[in-house]
């Protein structure tokens, strides 16, 4: 309860200084009082646990990052990576470095350095092992509309899964915390078994929800290298589902509507993809009754019911789905050549076909035939 406030509150250790440009400057610095999540960083915990120095307490150390518009990523071409004192510490969220990077590239263009953020690695401790970052910053800087600070979670022009905001909501929201998050375990596996022994002590609608969430992300993300991991995915889906109920009122509640509900999307694809069409189609009708009307993002529900329409017609029986004919070529007129006969000279039209062309024509090869019958009716006697 009251996350970001204990995370950013109280002392801190250091704050180090702002780390150079490729070309040697100094970032300029874009203070503001927005929160703005780094994800990712359970692959950055070594630098991570260099940055924040060496202790074994829980550490909260006060630092400046550095905002990266990345242009060859693979996997996101509006990836934005965060850097501290010249090691990578993690990204922005695919959603979060959509609306970030137009503004990030106009503040660079306009100063003619990189841009800073202030922020904070926390975690750490014995029962913490994670570290974790978290940023402040000016979204106006950056062209985009600030959230409304009112009681709850700030309500932000688009809404996809509402963690975000219910983390940056966590500070004046005492129905449920998501302090857990900070010490989530780096490891995928001891992440699981920390979310599955947090769900047995947690009891608030909202934060079992993301939990869920989470552990749903980790196990289907595992499908290739554990054997259990996709039927463990569906147990947990299925456990998702019988609370969403409560789920459901919490999430309108704190949000005005549904946000992103990515069980029932990802189940769907799981089964669809094992060619499992009465179970996608199960998953993909649940999460339709789910949303009603009180989806936040149509679009989440027409994939959906675009879906549904898909697995309605896999089932059909084959021979009720539309026929695929193949286009064949229809007759086509004869082609005709003239040739030159080598007996008489003459000339005669034949119809091209394949195979040795006459050396002579009709009447010069009747002739021949006639010859050699009467040659064979009569032949001659050598005495």
């Amino acid at each position: 309860m009251g996350f970001l406030r204990r995370v950013f509150g109280g002392s801190v250790h250091r704050e180090p200084s702002l780390p150079p440009t490729a070309s040697g400057g100094t970032p300029t610095l874009v203070a503001g009082p927005d929160d703005l999540e780094v994800v990712g960083e359970s692959f950055y915990q070594e630098s991570l646990r260099r940055l924040a120095g060496p202790t074994e307490e829980r550490v909260r150390v006060a630092v400046t990052a550095t905002l990266l518009a990345e242009l060859d990523n693979q996997y996101d071409p509006n990836a934005i990576s965060i850097w501290v004192d010249g090691s990578k510490v993690g990204h922005l969220s695919r959603e979060d470095a959509a609306m970030f990077r137009p503004g990030l590239l106009d503040l660079q263009r306009q100063f003619g350095t990189r841009i800073a953020l202030r922020g904070v690695i926390v975690g750490g401790g014995p029962d913490r092992p994670s570290l974790g970052v978290f940023l402040r910053c000016d979204a106006a800087a950056f062209g985009l509309e600030g959230p409304q600070r009112t009681s709850g979670p700030p309500v932000e022009a688009k809404i996809r899964t509402g963690l975000r905001n219910a983390v940056s909501g966590d500070e004046a929201d005492d129905s449920y915390d998501l302090g857990w998050q900070s010490r989530l375990p780096g490891d995928r596996l001891k992440a699981m078994t920390f979310l599955r022994s947090e769900l047995v002590a947690e009891v608030a609608p909202l934060s079992r929800h993301y939990m869920y969430c989470q552990l749903e992300e980790l196990l289907y993300g595992a499908r290739d290298d554990l054997a259990t991991a996709l039927d463990d995915f569906d147990a947990v889906c299925e456990a998702h589902h019988k609370e969403m109920a409560g789920v459901r009122l919490a999430l309108i509640a704190t949000f005005g509507g549904l946000p992103l509900l990515e069980t029932y999307q990802q189940a769907a694809i799981r089964h669809q993809k094992a060619h499992d069409w009465v179970s996608a189609l199960h998953w993909a009708q649940a999460g339709i009754a789910v949303y009603g009307t009180d989806a936040l993002d149509p679009a989440s529900v027409d994939d959906l019911v675009r879906r549904v329409a898909n697995y309605h017609e896999q089932l059909q029986p084959k021979a009720a789905r539309p026929a695929m004919t193949r286009c064949r070529p229809g007759p086509t007129e004869p082609i005709s050549e003239t040739l030159i006969c080598e007996a008489c000279g003459r000339t005669f039209v034949r119809t091209r076909s394949r195979g040795r062309k006459p050396l002579r024509c009709p009447e010069c090869r009747g002739l021949v035939t006639s010859h050699a019958g009467r040659a064979n009716a009569n032949p001659r006697t050598i005495d």
